[in-house]
């Protein structure tokens, strides 16, 4: 049975990495295991989880700035803000049901997976909106990057290398965000259309409309819906959606909403609720240029799908089989894009790519940044790739 260990503190964090790293020993490094699923499964007798770091340490509206220890959960976070009238801007997903996790998500395992939702087209990855990091390398030494201030030059953006990083450079021991003005109103303009193509061009025609577009999906079904979501005051959205309905009734059926059902249906697109994945099926995540979506769903093959982020990311879900994974990656090669092995259960996990092969260029750089901040490879190893 794997061991777990959870420091009260960043001081015992960093004691417990500089044990592991003098006794040669790997840590799967977490922060309350909701995503455990998630790429490779990690080859550790040790769990290192960061969920008795939990709190927010620094918050000043005025200055649009958060800081909060790794391990405090997502609900937390967006609770102190909303009473201020302010949010994450990433609009960061909550996969708890996607995969089986009674825990909310922490701030820490949000920021080491770059985990981004619908807004990601207007407003940015997550990655974008984090202004410092504290982490502890697999030395065992804390170290900080950025700072609590929107304009910062502090030293090397170390904050977009461990963002995305998935714990294998560092263990984020704190985080610091940039976060904006909640919206006052969200609307959305919904569009039947009668194939997947049809679906992207409406897609595309909003987001190259003067509305203001925030999210762009399409949503499975025998009759394929567009949604294009527009934010800001209530009477904006309310005229600007307006413009929007007439410019695109010519592709189809078109259908207003505002207020708490257009923003359901945005969340419901924001956790990929409507792919509609079985506990047993595989998930993957696709990256290509939208309009090379419809092409990326007919030749995959699956039975699920949903398309977000104007059609450029594509959620697939069907048998977890190396036949299922291989037909993934082939067809997202074919477009020039990337995939992702998202959840699949761990004998699928263990034995395919679950992310495509970097360039030898690009894989040496990696390599040598891997050398510096963890030259025992004892955080995460193999979590990203084999070996």
């Amino acid at each position: 049975m794997t061991q777990v260990i959870a420091p009260a503190d960043e001081a015992g964090v960093a004691a417990a990495v500089a044990a592991a790293a003098a006794a040669g020993e790997p840590l799967a490094i977490e922060g309350r295991g909701t995503k455990r699923a998630l790429l490779r499964p990690v080859q550790a007798a040790r769990t290192l989880s960061l969920r008795n770091l939990s709190g927010i340490t620094l918050y000043r509206p005025q200055e649009l700035i958060l800081s909060a220890w790794a391990g405090t959960p997502l609900p937390e976070i967006e609770a102190a803000l909303a009473e201020r009238g302010q949010q994450v801007v990433a609009e960061p997903p909550d996969l708890s049901a996607m995969f089986g996790a009674s825990e909310a998500a922490t701030l820490g395992g949000l920021v080491a997976t770059n985990l981004s939702g619908p807004r990601r087209i207007s407003a940015g990855a997550m990655r974008d909106h984090v202004m410092g990091i504290r982490a502890v390398n697999g030395m065992g030494d804390v170290f900080r990057s950025g700072g609590r201030v929107l304009k910062n030059v502090t030293g090397l953006d170390l904050c977009k290398l461990l963002t995305g990083a998935h714990g294998t450079l560092g263990v984020i021991t704190e985080v610091t965000l940039k976060v904006l003005p909640a919206t006052e109103a969200c609307g959305t303009v919904m569009v039947t259309v009668p194939d997947l193509a049809t679906g992207v061009r409406v897609l595309s025609a909003g987001l190259g409309s003067p509305y203001g577009v925030s999210g762009a999906a399409l949503l499975p079904g025998p009759a394929p819906r567009a949604l294009l979501r527009i934010e800001e005051f209530a009477e904006s959205v309310h005229y600007r959606c307006g413009r929007l309905r007439e410019a695109l009734a010519r592709y189809g059926e078109v259908r207003q909403v505002e207020g708490e059902e257009s923003r359901s249906l945005w969340r419901a697109v924001r956790d990929a609720e409507p792919l509609a994945a079985a506990p047993d099926e595989a998930v993957w995540r696709v990256s290509v240029q939208p309009t090379a979506g419809p092409g990326i769903v007919v030749a995959a093959g699956l039975p699920k799908f949903l398309l977000d982020w104007g059609g450029g990311l594509v959620w697939l879900a069907g048998p977890a089989t190396e036949d299922a994974h291989e037909r993934v990656m082939q067809v997202a090669r074919a477009a020039g894009g990337s995939f992702t092995l998202f959840r699949a259960p761990e004998p699928l996990r263990a034995a395919v790519a679950v992310m495509p092969e970097e360039p030898q260029a690009l894989a040496a750089i990696g390599a040598r940044v891997r050398q510096v901040m963890d030259p025992r490879g004892i955080l995460n190893p193999g979590r990203i790739r084999a070996g």
